[in-house]
């Protein structure tokens, strides 16, 4: 027998039962830690797609699709001895034959993990059905809210909780007048005082949401001016379209009910320590588990109930769950919410301080213990910069200042920070994977020196992201306290960060490198690091020809140029076309090119068309013959605006609400030759089938029945990143304004070589910062950038036919100075009809030819 077969024999099997965000990880942490070598794993999940981000849910209302939410790559299903089984509810656990089973068969296990999560509450009230009994957990759940309001005005959520804010959030974003009815005399009666739920609530009705507090829907009948009436009681009703219920969560525990395993008095599978049920061979983990009577419904605490058991499960001896700290940092319809530790001050003794501003509905209340000495627990309303700081305080015991209110009061500075030094090794800085300040040492100390490579090696700040600006700061301080200089100079001639120059050349109108240089440099030439760089920065301010004789040294190899160079030396031509609408005259035009010089032709992704095998010495002929034709160079070799891919949109699709050509056309002629810190590319989809795939741009734009929603810092490439809604419903005129404002301020403040994705990511405040910024001018640049790309936008003329009018530049292109022929050791070969680089092998082909002098 195959000795691979007979070890795959000895494997025992382990059934996860439930994919959701929990289950996932606990799949996961089984791979990493080496659980393969011990199980065949059998994952079984009742949803027919994998898992995906509920935490970000919302967000499907908004673009994004089930394979943008689904969590990680779908190749981790396809690990040897791991089977996924989609839409196979597992119906009963036989634990006497130690089976699990389906519609189809019986499986037997060794161990069993459930990971099967929760329902939604939904309370028994006369006349809640259909639309007026819908749900808020799942993808199919959101799509029959979808579809409930189609044809709804108004749309009303039972429960003031995190879902239920959440859902109402859900509802504005699909255009419906919304409604809050909570039970409770406040919203999220759970995580909020009752002056943060009065804080939270004018804020809410700021943003036109109705909240109804102290309601109970005691029946739903049929409404007179809307679908339904909720009848609270004293002749006090309110009429809705359709109804969400968002109620709080129960144990999705039948499983075990059935199979008598132990349940919790409020419900769940009570587990010990180790995550056991009261079969030693069956796990519980995540929020159908109840541990010392409690169910927890984040999501972080569901991850280190899997992390202990993938390690027990893989032979380690693995952490004991004893408890979770149920701190929480939100953004609920776009108003920040903090709740940590003993928000409401039960603890006996505590004692606490308020900041109230009524003005801007904001709140903060600190509690302390008894002594005054250490922080137990604080709320949040309007300002979660505070967050961070006050939860290290608590999670670590730290000491409090003197003056203890100092760390919630209002300050010229902005909010306290607790330095890097003061956290302790054990310090949490990432709670959703369990990411201590030690472990970011150890990543140190490992070798690690690359923020991005610190997120794959730990996934610190990969969970729901909001720790982090912390997982920055401590990383480049645990740098420095090595002596590893985290030096952000541009290079040794500039002692400035490329931002630093930027606005040293924009304030002082700058024009040339030497001028930059003498001000504000070292030596007499520069760099390779720093004239690309400067050039750049010349280019983003003035958009002057990059051919000018000042500029001609700043340039790389391609923008010399004005081509990219190919592996045998030859260079590739590609004219712009703009959207990718292209008339069959100028098709025809770049076929008669292509054919005259013998060029190899591809379309590219993004809808162009790329002629490659052109000679130094040929591109100006090439170039004169397309620019008479109507061309203009598309900047393929650039690192500026590319290109602005569109499908055809409401001109020809039946599906398509806003023509999406003519926005792409107009997006790409306003932001051609943009010069930026890294490649542009933009596309245009004319509905939310997305057929242009602007989600995976830096600037992506999709058409709404009401104008278009705007995505920004997406891309492609080696580290794929999905684009981020940014605003929706813009009018046209709205949605430049913010593409201006959004590029320019990418541009005057990213790094050298560093795509939008990566600057959204390092930026502190993230993109709500970014909101605030271009949306609601917090800087108070708004009109300043909008001048700064207008005058970019006046001074464009195409590279190309600036280069043809001038004979001087002309000179730049021949391979050999005193002679206007080509390089004769470039050969070509044909291949399925076009002509190839020659191969190494096949040099033998190229016949020898004697050169005549």
């Amino acid at each position: 027998m195959n000795s691979n077969v007979a070890s795959l024999n000895k494997l025992q099997t382990l059934i996860v039962i439930g994919n959701g965000m929990v289950g996932h990880h606990c799949v996961e942490q089984l791979i990493e830690r080496g659980a393969l070598n011990h199980y065949q794993v059998h994952v079984f999940s009742e949803e027919p797609m994998r898992a995906y981000d509920r935490v970000h849910l919302s967000e499907y209302f908004s673009g994004r699709d089930a394979e943008s939410l689904a969590l990680g790559e779908a190749s981790l299903y396809q690990t040897p001895g791991v089977t996924l089984h989609l839409g196979v509810p597992v119906l009963e656990i036989d634990r006497q034959a130690r089976q699990v089973v389906t519609a189809e068969k019986r499986i037997n296990y060794d161990k069993l993990v459930l990971a099967t999560g929760s329902y939604p509450f939904v309370p028994p009230i006369e006349g809640a059905d259909g639309d007026s009994r819908l749900v808020y957990r799942t993808l199919e759940d959101l799509d029959a809210i979808r579809a409930a309001a189609t044809n709804a005005r108004r749309g009303v959520v039972v429960g003031g909780g995190l879902l239920g804010l959440e859902a109402a959030n859900a509802l504005k974003t699909l255009g419906l007048e919304a409604h809050v009815v909570e039970f409770a005399p406040r919203l999220m009666p759970v995580q909020l005082d009752e002056q943060g739920g009065l804080a939270l609530k004018a804020r809410i009705e700021k943003l036109g949401v109705g909240v109804h507090l102290s309601k109970g829907t005691q029946s739903i009948t049929a409404g007179e001016h809307y679908r339904y009436r909720m009848n609270f009681g004293n002749d006090d009703f309110l009429e809705t379209d359709l109804i969400v219920f968002s109620a709080g969560i129960r144990a999705q525990d039948a499983l075990a009910r059935q199979s008598d395993l132990q349940i919790g008095p409020r419900g769940g599978v009570v587990i010990d320590d180790q995550c056991l049920s009261s079969d030693p061979d069956i796990y519980a983990i995540g929020e159908c588990a109840a541990w010392n009577g409690s169910i927890f419904g984040l999501v972080a605490p569901g991850y280190q109930m899997a992390r202990s058991v993938a390690a027990q499960l893989s032979g380690e001896s693995g952490e004991p769950f004893t408890g979770a700290d149920m701190s929480t940092k939100l953004k609920l319809l776009g108003v920040d919410v903090g709740s940590i530790g003993d928000a409401h001050g039960h603890t006996p003794g505590s004692r606490s301080f308020q900041f109230i501003d009524e003005t801007s509905a904001s709140y903060r209340r600190l509690v302390v213990d008894a002594d005054g000495k250490r922080v137990i627990g604080a709320v949040l309303v309007g300002d979660n910069s505070y967050y961070d700081t006050l939860l290290q305080y608590m999670q670590n015991g730290i000491a409090l200042p003197k003056d203890a209110a100092s760390l919630i009061l209002p300050s010229s500075e902005g909010a306290p920070t607790l330095g890097p030094a003061a956290l302790p090794a054990a310090a949490t800085i990432c709670s959703c994977h369990n990411v201590t300040k030690g472990s970011i040492c150890s990543a140190i100390d490992g070798g690690c020196t690359d923020l991005g490579q610190l997120k794959c090696d730990t996934k610190a700040g990969t969970g729901c992201g909001g720790c982090a600006a912390l997982v920055k700061q401590v990383f480049e301080h645990e740098l420095v306290a090595r002596g590893v200089t985290v030096d952000k100079s541009l290079c040794e001639h500039f002692a400035y960060t490329r931002q630093e120059l930027y606005a040293l050349v924009r304030v002082e109108g700058i024009i040339s490198f030497d001028e930059l240089l003498a001000k504000h440099g070292r030596g007499h030439t520069g760099c390779d690091l720093c004239k690309p760089a400067v050039g750049s920065i010349l280019a983003s301010c003035w958009n002057q020809p990059i051919m000018d004789p000042s500029l001609v040294p700043l340039q790389d190899t391609n923008d010399t140029f004005m081509a990219n160079m190919q592996k045998n030396g030859t260079y590739s031509v590609v004219p712009r076309i703009a959207g990718g609408e292209i008339t069959a005259d100028k098709l025809i035009a770049i076929g008669v090119v292509a054919k005259k010089y013998d060029l190899y032709t591809k379309i590219t992704g993004g809808q162009r068309i790329d002629l490659f095998g052109a000679q130094l010495h040929q591109l100006p002929d090439i170039w004169a013959e397309l620019i008479e034709a109507g061309f203009e160079t598309g900047h393929a070799y650039g690192k500026s605006t590319r290109t602005v891919k569109s499908c055809v949109g409401s001109t020809w699709c039946r599906y398509g609400v806003q023509d999406s050509v003519q926005m792409a056309l107009t997006l790409e002629d306003r932001y051609k030759g943009l010069r930026s810190p890294h490649k542009l590319k933009f596309a245009v989809s004319g509905c939310t089938r997305e057929c242009a795939e602007a989600q995976s741009k830096d600037v992506g734009v999709i058409a709404t029945e009401k104008g278009w929603n705007l995505y920004v810092a997406g891309n492609g490439g080696m580290r794929p990143r999905h684009a981020e809604l940014f605003a929706t419903d813009l009018d046209d005129e709205t949605l430049i304004r913010y593409i201006d404002r959004f590029l320019m301020f990418y541009i005057r403040t990213a790094d050298k070589l560093q795509r939008t994705s990566v600057w959204r990511e390092s930026l502190e405040g993230g993109l709500d910062y970014l909101k605030d910024v271009i949306i609601d001018d917090s800087l108070g640049l708004g009109a300043e950038l909008e001048a700064q790309m207008q005058l970019v936008v006046d001074r464009y003329e195409c590279e190309w036919a600036n280069a043809l009018k001038d004979p001087e530049k002309l000179k730049r292109f021949r391979t050999f100075v005193n002679d206007k022929r080509g390089d004769p050791d470039v050969h070509f070969v044909r291949e399925r009809g076009q002509r190839r680089p020659v191969h190494a092998g096949e040099l033998h082909l190229i016949p020898v030819t004697e050169e005549v002098l």
